[in-house]
């Protein structure tokens, strides 16, 4: 079976399963919201502008999470796999196609996040968010959504993997709100290659550790692909 159809299958289960879209909708909202209550009370020392414009990003990742997650769990319920495996039976086709259905959304949905996120958290910034350029302002808009796809994709590839929605969220929901904010200052050490922190570089204004913003984004990006891949050999060689 050609590429082209297997995706529009794939993009199909997404659009009509209402969990899928309401985490979409909870990306943009839950970074917004939080982008503006974070700038309203930003300041002191160590300041940075560009940040406290993203800050919500760290909440708006758990919905990217479950949405990448809730993808691919909804193939273990009932047989479904089985199913989609039959109608495809290039396990590796069928999963490219999966991730892409996830990928390309998440990315679409993290842009418009990104730059909804930039103008409420500068408005709410006032004077405090003059100091930012619009190539600033540009680069974290656009790696705000490249980031929230992979962590969408890290999710699906992990899913598949362990075959289970509950335990991936189980796993990375935990790490992203716990484990991320323990880190947080810790620079300069491994910490920096954490997939969220790493990331999340692109979020800053200055680097002061070992990843710049686009060589930490390519960090998550490697862990993502490290996810995928597992994903789709758990998919390739074991039972449906």
């Amino acid at each position: 079976m050609a590429f082209a159809p297997v995706l529009h299958a794939e993009w199909i289960k997404i659009r009509t399963l209402r969990s899928m879209l309401w985490a979409l909708g909870a990306i943009v909202l839950a970074t917004a919201a939080f982008s503006a209550l974070a700038a309203l009370d930003a300041g002191g020392t160590g300041f940075d502008a560009l940040f406290s414009a993203f800050f919500g990003v760290s909440f708006g990742q758990v919905a990217a999470v479950a949405f990448g997650a809730t993808a691919v769990s909804s193939e273990f319920q009932g047989g479904a796999l089985r199913v989609s495996l039959t109608a495809v039976p290039q396990r590796g086709r069928w999963f490219a196609a999966k991730a892409m259905a996830v990928g390309l959304p998440a990315l679409a949905v993290g842009l418009v996040t990104g730059f909804v996120s930039l103008a409420v958290g500068t408005a709410a910034l006032g004077e405090k968010a003059n100091g930012l350029t619009w190539t600033e302002g540009l680069r974290g808009a656009v790696g705000c959504g490249v980031y929230l796809a992979l962590m969408a994709l890290l999710a699906t590839g992990l899913t598949a993997l362990l075959r289970s929605g509950v335990a991936t969220l189980g796993i990375l929901i935990p790490f992203l709100l716990l484990v991320s904010f323990v880190v947080g200052d810790m620079s300069g050490t491994v910490a920096d290659f954490l997939p969220d922190k790493a990331g999340q570089m692109v979020l800053h204004e200055t680097s002061e550790g070992a990843l710049g913003p686009w060589s930490g984004l390519a960090v998550t990006a490697c862990w993502t692909a490290a996810a995928l891949l597992a994903g789709a050999w758990s998919i390739r060689r074991r039972d449906a």
